[in-house]
């Protein structure tokens, strides 16, 4: 069985809500829909405070080269434009719409008819991907018509869908694949045809077995598409993991995947890809797993774009009496909610209501020396080390010993048996680094 052979853990998987199809959750009264949604530039407003808007209106526009537009995800009128948290915890300019009604724009194709006949041609499939906002939906938000602009002198020949889902509690990825897979199959086509590649790979862990078997009967459908089973290891889903796991290839550090001639890409993106160059249809909407031990009914939730994680506790029964933490994603990468009131971005993977017992860190002891972070870590870097030089504002040392290579992926912090916070230590020292890297290149 397949996998990537530097590292990694195994975490208990706590897929609860495996087996809850898709649903959809109800439109919110209100729904505030911030500006950056992306890696990169911020998009740019260009509705005001009294206009109104329909469903998939273009309301922000990402005019920097990684950037990504961002559309209205309901009908109704502008109350206000004004800073909210979002699920990052940081204050974001956001679009506040009053919901009216559920009208959407007449370019977009409503209806449930899949669309299989392919009929755009490489630049047009660029531009479609780019006018309707699609990013990556695994997390990182990558603006996605971005990856299928190969520089000069590179060239793809690899597409790998990622379908592991490994981060526990989450499995918005596997009922995509259950639900949606013709839709999503004819997704990977366009991006093949996009990048012009032959072969296309996608990438699902053993514990989903019936998505292996399903897509399996599916992909001799799709000439050039295989489904490739792997062994269950955490964070295979990471793009470096993915490529070494199913290619064999490694990416040089400091590298894009495109440097050894591989393109990656989310299940959740393939489908956005189909309904965008398809349907005309804008990233308005997405799936968001609602989980946890104690909640009344975990689900997998389609949900519009700006709408408050409260909305969606709600519908999955209620905050649980012995919940302790709120994670936007899941318990190895997510990140604490500071309130219910954030909004679901394009990013919004999975919600995860963790009881007050299991939300507690163990307390921080001396470190041991026991190299366990060391022998865990996917990357092959030196997290104690790193965690060090961060603590001690060591930045300029910390970026020699590799620590933008870190792919946060929380392994080190798992097994850490003295409780420290390495992962906090890891993502400060990537910040500075990143903030002196970019202060460099104005000189």
């Amino acid at each position: 069985m397949k996998t990537f052979k530097l590292g990694g853990v195994h975490p208990e998987e706590n897929k609860l809500s495996a087996g809850a199809a898709i649903e959809i959750l109800p439109l919110p009264e209100k729904v505030f829909i911030p500006v950056s949604q992306s890696l990169g530039a911020p998009s740019k407003l260009i509705v005001e405070k009294g206009a109104v808007v329909k469903t998939g209106q273009l309301i922000a526009k990402g005019e920097a080269f990684i950037s990504a537009n961002v559309h209205s995800s309901v009908s109704g009128k502008v109350s206000r434009i004004e800073e909210v948290t979002d699920t990052s915890g940081y204050r974001r300019t956001a679009v506040v719409i009053d919901v009216e009604g559920d009208e959407w724009d007449e370019q977009i194709d409503c209806s449930k008819e899949v669309k299989a006949e392919i009929t755009h041609s490489r630049e047009e499939i660029v531009r479609k991907i780019s006018e309707m906002g699609v990013v990556g939906l695994g997390g990182a938000t990558f603006p996605s018509h971005v990856k299928l602009m190969v520089p000069e002198g590179k060239k793809a020949e690899n597409l790998l869908i990622n379908g592991v889902e490994c981060e526990p509690y989450l499995t918005s990825d596997h009922r995509l694949m259950l639900e949606r897979s013709r839709e999503m199959l004819i997704g990977i086509q366009i991006l093949m045809k996009g990048l012009d590649v032959k072969k296309a790979y996608i990438g699902i862990e053993k514990n989903k077995p019936d998505a292996i078997d399903h897509l399996e009967k599916l992909v001799a459908e799709y000439p050039g598409i295989e489904v490739v089973p792997l062994k269950v290891k955490y964070p295979q889903g990471g793009e470096k993991q993915l490529i070494k796991a199913i290619t064999g290839r490694e990416v040089p550090s400091g590298k894009l995947p495109i440097e050894v001639g591989c393109v990656v890409n989310n299940v959740g993106t393939a489908l956005a890809v189909y309904e965008a160059v398809q349907k005309n249809k804008p990233l308005v909407e997405r799936v968001v797993t609602v989980t946890g031990k104690s909640l009344e009914k975990p689900s997998n939730l389609l949900v519009r774009i700006g709408t408050p994680v409260s909305k969606l506790i709600e519908f999955a029964g209620g905050l649980p009496a012995d919940t302790g933490k709120v994670i936007n994603g899941g318990p190895m990468m997510g990140k604490a909610l500071t309130s219910l009131e954030v909004p679901v971005v394009k990013g919004t993977s999975g919600l995860l209501i963790m009881p007050e017992k299991e939300s507690r860190r163990m307390p921080v002891v001396n470190c041991i020396r026991c190299a366990r972070c060391i022998s865990v870590c996917p990357m092959g870097l030196e997290p104690v080390l790193l965690a060090q030089l961060s603590e001690n504002q060591m930045f300029e040392t910390a970026e020699k010993e590799r620590i933008l290579d870190c792919i946060e992926c929380g392994s080190c912090h798992f097994t850490c048996p003295a409780g420290r916070p390495l992962l906090d230590y890891l993502r400060l020292g990537k910040n500075k680094v990143g903030i002196i890297i970019r202060n460099r290149g104005k000189k």
